[in-house]
């Protein structure tokens, strides 16, 4: 029982800490009870897949899905611009978590045995949520984000070229999510090209973003 509590706090923490940085790096308002409740929502999805059926793989495309859609059916952002926060602050979120677990690999931590290597997981969701949070709420102090993202449902949409390879992004977004799964589980030692692939990937999207928000090519 204790493990499912800590497994349910650590979750929500992480995963709010990622609705909040995409609703930061798109200047869109906060609703922190329907952020705690779908975080409360994916937690115990989570623990279902992962531990009565065993299958991580699959909960890592799961969680990405279901970001995708709190997204666009509870935060009623149109399904096109969904997917584009979605990408957005997945690959943000997964950039640092990525690299703080090769920084602990380096060290040693993973190999420890319980319950230190327990200790050692929890430490870098812990330091994952920390560091987005601070980014995201220096990117509001400093309102660093972006405007392009209508907050309604109902919003019209101007698909110009940077949105549409915005939107294309997801498809490899998706691809380097099971080939992380498939490195960890099948060959740890090339995780390194895990991060690279998401800092690629964050840095198109960041890229595009701001040529959108300026205007510069439509």
């Amino acid at each position: 029982m204790l493990d499912f509590f800590l497994f349910m706090f650590f979750s929500v923490l992480e995963t709010s800490s990622l609705f909040y940085l995409a609703f930061k790096i798109f200047k869109i308002d906060l609703y922190a009870k329907e952020i705690v409740f779908a975080s409360l929502i994916m937690g115990f999805i989570s623990y279902v897949i992962r531990f009565d059926y065993g299958l991580t793989g699959l909960d890592v495309f799961i969680q990405y899905i279901l970001i995708f859609c709190f997204l666009w059916l509870l935060f009623r952002i149109h399904i096109f611009y969904a997917v584009i926060m979605t990408g957005t602050a997945y690959q943000a979120y997964m950039v640092i978590q990525t690299f703080l677990y090769l920084l602990g690999k380096s060290m040693g931590l993973y190999s420890l045995s319980f319950p230190f290597v327990t200790l050692a997981m929890y430490g870098l969701q812990l330091l994952t949520v920390v560091i987005i949070s601070s980014i995201a709420y220096y990117i509001g102090r400093k309102r660093k984000g972006f405007d392009f993202i209508p907050d309604k449902t109902d919003a019209p949409i101007y698909a110009g070229r940077q949105e549409k390879i915005l939107f294309a992004l997801a498809f490899p977004s998706i691809i380097v999510v099971f080939l992380m799964v498939y490195i960890l589980e099948h060959a740890n030692h090339f995780f390194f090209l895990i991060p690279l692939c998401y800092a690629l990937l964050l840095f198109g999207y960041l890229y595009l973003s701001n040529k959108k928000d300026r205007g510069d090519v439509q």
